[in-house]
């Protein structure tokens, strides 16, 4: 690969002593130039180590990282053309808005009135016009994420890099930012490395993902295909809600779980399985299934969770049907849809 990040066997051990534990075990991937790959997983799996290496604010202990097809291993951040969004936007408070946009500029010696002039400019990429006398303290958390954002698109990096970026805004402000970066990602072509713990972030602003677990890969590839076909219980369960419950698979190639029987996507030998069933897969009302008792509902607006008690144990369901809503204590039976069913290998 000539373009984009290449991480080829990269480990990771803090300190020097040869017995302590790897921060990251021999990891390879690629984030292709123009694109955003988002590294997913909870925490300590060893996610924000990666991107610190990516920037060159750590070295690695062994392996090869590789950046536009120039081996930049063991070079530091000045050297490789990177700039990083912190989560605690570490915007200077006594410098206004504009000062603090072009502050990168000026340090690599761009004169005063035309990194002004480029700080305007992206600070108008980012929809901040007008705002450019304001101190931080002035700001809301949105419109400081968004100077954050300005001051590391103004230094037109080859490789843009976010570590847990939303992490400090409400909810609402969170969905509009992460639409803000991915739209200016796509627009500007920018190749991205985005760190996340937040899976529906993940989800929303992604080429590729990359799931971390215990300093390896778990799974990586395109959001479609880790929501939909997790290769293990470990990515099933942290790639948006799913309960995983054991179940047989028979020579014929179905899948016995409890009454119900399944068609896996893809063959799966003989023998003992997980089944990752999503909250919405569940069917509720079948002529035949699995029967289940109502022990809780919970109305959210524009969907129901409920927790139904079934001889499979707990089972929880999002359901978008606001017209019959059930009562503690219905009886009902459930069925499984396509969507939202994975069997994965026993742990």
């Amino acid at each position: 690969m000539s373009n984009g990040i290449e991480f080829r066997n990269i480990t990771k051990r803090y300190g020097t002593d040869a017995s302590a534990p790897l921060a990251v075990k021999g990891i390879s991937f690629e984030v292709p130039q123009g694109t955003l790959t988002t590294i997913l997983g909870p925490s300590g799996c060893g996610k924000t180590t990666t991107l610190r290496m990516i920037a060159g604010l750590e070295s690695p202990t062994s392996g090869q990282i590789l950046m536009g097809g120039r081996d930049v291993t063991t070079l530091g951040p000045g050297e490789r053309n990177v700039s990083m969004m912190f989560q605690s936007y570490a915007l200077f408070p006594h410098m206004n808005v504009v000062e603090n946009v072009s502050y990168g500029l000026r340090m690599s010696g761009v004169a005063k009135p035309e990194a002004a002039q480029r700080a305007t400019e992206a600070l108008k990429g980012v929809g901040l016009v007008g705002f450019n006398e304001r101190l931080p303290s002035e700001l809301s958390g949105g419109q400081q994420q968004r100077v954050a954002l300005a001051r590391a698109l103004v230094l037109e990096p080859a490789v843009l890099l976010f570590d847990e970026p939303l992490s400090n805004l409400d909810a609402r402000l969170r969905r509009e930012m992460r639409e803000e970066i991915r739209a200016i990602q796509q627009r500007l072509k920018l190749t991205v490395a985005y760190v996340t713990h937040d899976q529906s972030e993940a989800l929303a602003v992604s080429d590729q993902i990359i799931v971390m677990d215990h300093g390896v890969i778990a799974q990586r590839g395109a959001p479609e295909d880790l929501y939909g076909r997790p290769q293990s219980e470990f990515v099933a369960g942290f790639m948006g809600e799913a309960m995983v419950f054991p179940a047989v698979a028979h020579a014929d190639g179905q899948v016995g779980l409890g009454p119900l029987t399944l068609t896996p996507r893809y063959a799966v030998a003989p023998g003992p399985v997980k089944v990752a069933v999503r909250p919405e897969a569940w069917q509720i009302g079948a002529p035949a299934g699995l029967p289940a008792t109502l022990r809780k509902a919970s109305y959210l607006g524009s969907f129901y969770e409920y927790g139904f008690d079934t001889a499979l144990g707990p089972v929880f369901v999002v359901s978008s049907d606001l017209s019959r809503p059930l009562a503690p204590g219905a009886e009902t039976v459930l069925a499984l849809g396509q969507h939202g069913v994975s069997v994965v290998p026993q742990a």
